[in-house]
């Protein structure tokens, strides 16, 4: 707004990095979590299409018992367990950690789409990070070599932020949440209201889910859902479907 004293407008800071000092971490958390990150997570149901289609799916109380299932067997045992973890490796620059954990990564990707949707994800979290100055080339190639995941290069933005590990994985997990929900609308079909019923539920439960996959070992981390890797492989065949897992 120009100053009706003298006509002239105020100088504006025009930098645009995705961290900078003056960037406060609850911001960055944000921006992390948002829906509009450019890494393709909205084109992806995680099998709940394929739970659809089986009928297991049908309306709004369903829809909700299977993404709360999701967050606490699936997400809280498995990926938000070993993001905790790379991130905790991350930030101590602890490259045997980190190539252990993505090779864990690799090997829990239970259906051929669910492995393309970590790869993909994974890049295109890459590209941002190259984007917005934010990764070096020395780290670039190592995790090129690793074949980057998304749980790989969503910690290494995470740790970058210096939030709480407890913060990081809340935001990692709504970000997660936000997702399943669009997809449900668009797929099930669902309402708006249907959506911020079951995205509440979800967030009620989301600090529970954080707690226990920060206080999960190696020994405990598990990718065991057999349901939903029958689900997505079947989806990979599926005649008719809106989403590419």
């Amino acid at each position: 707004m120009a100053d009706i004293r003298t006509g002239t407008l105020p100088t504006m800071t025009t930098h645009m990095h995705t961290e900078t000092p003056t960037t406060p971490a609850l911001l960055q958390l944000m921006w992390l979590a948002s829906p509009a990150l450019p890494i393709g997570g909205f084109s992806y149901s995680e099998g709940l299409e394929g739970a659809i289609d089986q009928g297991w799916v049908h309306d709004e109380a369903s829809a909700c018992d299977w993404l709360l299932h999701q967050l606490h067997l699936t997400q809280s045992r498995g990926d938000m367990a070993v993001l905790a973890q790379m991130v905790l490796a991350w930030q101590a620059q602890d490259t045997p950690r980190l190539a252990e954990l993505s090779h864990w990564v690799h090997a829990t990707r239970e259906s051929a789409e669910l492995r393309l949707q970590s790869e993909q994800m994974g890049r295109s979290m890459v590209e941002w990070l190259r984007n917005q100055g934010a990764i070096d080339a020395a780290t670039l190639a190592q995790c090129n070599a690793w074949i980057p995941t998304y749980p790989l290069m969503f910690a290494y933005a995470l740790s970058r932020t210096g939030a709480p590990l407890d913060q990081c994985l809340q935001a990692y997990a709504f970000g997660w949440a936000e997702n399943m929900v669009q997809a449900a609308l668009k797929s099930v079909p669902l309402g708006q209201n249907s959506g911020q019923r079951i995205l509440a539920t979800l967030a009620h439960n989301i600090a529970q889910a954080v707690a226990h996959a920060m206080q999960l070992s190696d020994d405990q981390r598990q990718a065991f859902s057999p349901m939903l890797a029958i689900v997505s492989a079947q989806h990979e065949t599926q005649y008719s479907r809106l989403f590419r897992s």
